[in-house]
């Protein structure tokens, strides 16, 4: 999950929801059709494991030593066997790939150690995983727009590099329990002809290093379900075995409300918006809007009555469309829609992110029925339409485990359809 401006407001949301699909496409060949016996199924995502850097300041393009925070949560092979316990069966590792393309000969050495070493640890736990390539958006040098906003990009030619190293780390590691995504939330519009050109020399690079590695496609505008659904898959087929993937956060307003890392004004003081849409009134959310204003001591009257003008616009729009699991399931129906037309098992599409931000000390969020309502309809939509999913995230704002003590959400656990391990 990244801070890009992809994340618009609900009103362009709801219109996308009920949009037809792109034109139809030629479907793929036979061998695209076939099914594999995949081990992704029901996933969680582990950042910040390889993230939450240490980079120092422009002019410079390096990092410190080590170069990831020491204080980040990390999964231990106890909390590890605890995930698998519960009913996951993969975890999707999100990697900066910055620190390693900035790192002399020596400190990269290291940290591919590093990296094998939490590939070996998922894999101890009787957890398959995908490594996924998560480039820093907030890093102001090693970021989506110097590594893959085109093939000419500065550093285009060093991350495809990079790709194709780490592919060839994890092919032989364990054949079947391992996959490799590329790129995340891929910055180009839906429609742009840039994004095909990068995902192709990007696959390719990775192809070239492993010949058998399972390889996650996706479509532009962030991994949004229209950009999947924009996607012409014909091309990938060269680079089988292919999985699919999307991101799926919709309602923006419901999921980030109280994000601070939008940079949408409107979500910084959004709170108490309900899921599903009539467990709450227009009136009680705009009334915990006022409240959180209130307490901001750092915004200018002027700018708290622009954007309360705005939010009032847009939670109209969301109480007058009364979004509930029927607005997930129209979503989510695009995704299908596209698979069936161009033959692809609906096996081989992955859900790789979603979630919603809780309520804690540091976030403003949905209270927690609310949370874990809507996280079980995403879920519940995303297992009847025959996708895998991988939860966001493991720690954080998102997450479903306390970074502290490392206890699970009973609330998060049974909104996924997990069990609780025991102790």
């Amino acid at each position: 999950m990244t801070g890009w401006s992809r994340r618009r407001l609900l009103g362009a949301a709801l219109v996308a929801a009920i949009a037809p699909l792109a034109s139809a496409l030629p479907p793929l060949s036979s061998s695209v059709r076939a099914a594999g016996a995949w081990p992704f199924r029901r996933g969680i995502n582990t950042w910040p494991w390889f993230a939450l850097t240490r980079e120092f300041p422009a002019p410079r393009t390096d990092y410190d030593w080590p170069p990831f925070q020491p204080q980040r949560p990390v999964p231990t092979p106890a909390d590890l066997a605890r995930l698998r316990a519960s009913g996951l069966d993969f975890i999707r590792l999100p990697v900066d790939p910055g620190p390693f393309l900035a790192a002399d000969a020596g400190q990269r050495a290291e940290l591919m150690a590093m990296l094998s070493g939490a590939v070996e640890a998922a894999l101890a736990a009787d957890l398959a995983i995908i490594v996924n390539v998560q480039a820093n958006g907030a890093t102001h040098y090693w970021n989506p727009d110097h590594m893959y906003s085109s093939t000419g990009a500065p550093e285009f030619a060093r991350y495809q590099v990079f790709v194709g190293e780490v592919a060839g780390m994890l092919a032989d590691m364990a054949p079947g329990r391992i996959a490799l995504e590329p790129v995340n939330e891929p910055p180009q519009d839906c429609s742009s002809g840039l994004w095909p050109k990068v995902q192709a020399a990007l696959l390719s690079a990775a192809r070239g290093s492993a010949r058998n590695l399972p390889l996650l496609a996706t479509g532009g505008c962030g991994s949004m379900v229209r950009g999947l659904a924009a996607l012409d898959p014909a091309p990938v087929a060269a680079f089988e075995p292919i999985l699919f993937t999307f991101h799926f956060y919709e309602p923006y307003l419901f999921s980030h409300q109280g994000a601070p890392w939008m940079r949408e004004p409107v979500y910084r003081a959004l709170n108490n918006v309900p899921w599903p849409a009539s467990a709450g009134t227009l009136e009680r959310t705009l009334a915990s809007v006022r409240t959180r204003m209130a307490q901001d001591s750092g915004t200018s009257d002027e700018a708290k009555k622009a954007a309360y003008e705005e939010t009032q616009k847009v939670l109209k729009v969301y109480f007058d469309a009364q979004p509930d699991r029927r607005f997930i399931d129209r979503y989510l129906k695009q995704v299908s829609d596209w698979a069936q037309t161009h033959g692809i098992a609906r096996e081989r599409i992955i859900m790789g992110e979603f979630g919603a931000l809780r309520t804690d000390a540091r976030y403003t969020a949905a209270p927690n029925p609310d949370r874990a309502r809507y996280i079980s309809d995403v879920r519940q939509s995303a297992e009847a339409f025959g996708f895998a999913w991988a939860f966001w995230d493991l720690f954080d704002g998102m997450g479903m485990m306390d970074d502290t003590t490392r206890a699970l959400d009973p609330a998060m656990v049974e909104a996924l359809g997990l069990r609780m391990p025991r102790a």
